[in-house]
Formats: C-alpha cells, sequence, structure tokens
C-alpha cells in the first residue's frame, strides 16, 4: 500500500468514526507500524495546513481525531446547538486549572486550596464534561477523586497535560499562605514549591467569583 492510499485510509476512518482513534486501532487496520501510521497522520496534517482546510487533525493522548478548525467554532455551534455558549466564570477556570495540574485530587482539596466551598463550579464542570471522576482514595470515607477529561484536552488544545505550562515556584509567609508578588527565580531553591501533600496547609485568600 503506497503512501497517498494510507492517508486516504487513515482520513477515512478517522471521518467516519467521529471519535478518537488510538493508534493501535490505525495499527491493526493498516497492518503498519506505529511509525508508519505515525509519519502519515503527520503528512496529513501538513496537507491541512497548507490547503487552509476547515478541518484539522488533533492529538489526544495516544489518538487522533478528525475536527473543524478551531477558528471557525463561531460559525458553526450555532447550526448544531441552539444552547447558550458555554461560559466558564473565573472561580470555574480556578477550579479546573487546580484539577489539570492536581489529578486525582477530591473536592475537600481542591476547597482547601481555594478556600471557599466548589461544589456549584464541579458541578458545572461535570456537565460540560471537562472533568471526571478517577475513582475513590484509599483513605478514611474513600472519598472520591476527579481528573480532567479528554474534552478538557480538546478544548484547550493541548495532547496530554504534561502540555501545559510550568507553574512558578513561589513563596509562603509565616502563616503558610501564597505571596504571590514574590515569585522566586527557577535558580533559587530556597523555597521549592510544596508537594500536595502540604495542600491542606496552604490558603489562599480570594473571593469566590461564582
Amino acid at each position: 500500500m503506497n503512501e497517498d492510499k494510507i492517508k486516504g485510509v487513515i482520513e477515512s476512518i478517522l471521518f467516519a468514526a467521529g471519535r478518537e482513534i488510538k493508534i493501535g486501532e490505525l495499527m491493526s487496520a493498516l497492518e503498519l507500524s506505529s511509525e508508519e501510521v505515525i509519519s502519515a497522520v503527520n503528512s496529513l496534517k501538513e496537507e491541512y495546513k497548507a490547503e487552509k482546510r476547515g478541518l484539522e487533525i488533533i492529538n489526544i493522548e495516544d489518538a487522533y481525531q478528525l475536527c473543524t478548525k478551531k477558528e471557525n467554532y463561531e460559525y458553526i455551534y450555532p447550526i448544531f446547538d441552539k444552547r447558550s455558549k458555554p461560559n466558564l466564570s473565573n472561580a470555574a477556570l480556578e477550579t479546573l486549572a487546580i484539577i489539570a495540574y492536581n489529578p486525582r485530587i477530591t473536592r475537600a482539596e481542591i476547597e482547601t486550596i481555594r478556600g471557599v466551598n466548589s461544589d456549584g463550579t464541579m458541578y458545572k464542570l461535570l456537565d460540560y464534561n471537562l472533568i471526571e471522576e478517577a475513582g475513590k482514595l484509599d483513605a478514611p470515607g474513600k472519598p472520591m477523586t476527579y481528573k480532567t477529561s479528554k474534552e478538557f484536552l480538546k478544548m484547550f488544545g493541548i495532547s496530554n497535560l504534561s502540555d501545559l505550562p510550568a507553574l512558578p515556584r513561589y513563596k509562603l509567609d509565616e502563616n503558610r499562605q501564597i505571596v504571590i508578588d514574590e515569585i522566586i527565580e527557577e535558580n533559587n531553591m530556597e523555597a521549592p514549591m510544596p508537594e500536595r501533600e502540604d495542600a491542606g496547609n496552604v490558603e489562599i485568600q480570594k473571593e469566590d467569583n461564582e
């Protein structure tokens, strides 16, 4: 099978599936190595860019999906969904960021970091499918933990959580509160970012924006 045929088959599979397709699925369907599949998909991506097409192939962890381009969203959304456009408040974005940087975090840990009740915000993020349950924690009461979903990756245009920007280092004052305006230089190891186990002792004083 020549390269053009391989790319045509991959394009057909992605279009017909309407979901993310794992590299292993493409390898099985085409009887090709992962290197050959990845090379063909990358070539397709470049063709879409060069021809200024309305479609693009995105990476979602170890899978691919054929999607419409993000810049065309405002034209597509009214056609297929008559609901109000999803709108995330600052509180929702803050909660989402906490979960993204702390996979398998509990609701209580989130509220300890934020300093406010987060029930409404969590329900909204679950409703938008931006977060999902990640199993129960092996701790008293077996609290549920949460992580971001594949919809989160799609919305923010990243392949996996390792693509998130690095968090800055910061200082803690005598009350173990974050000193926002004193970010530590990267080469200063005097006060590294606390581990997650210390989250219960860190509080951020701010108003809930819900």
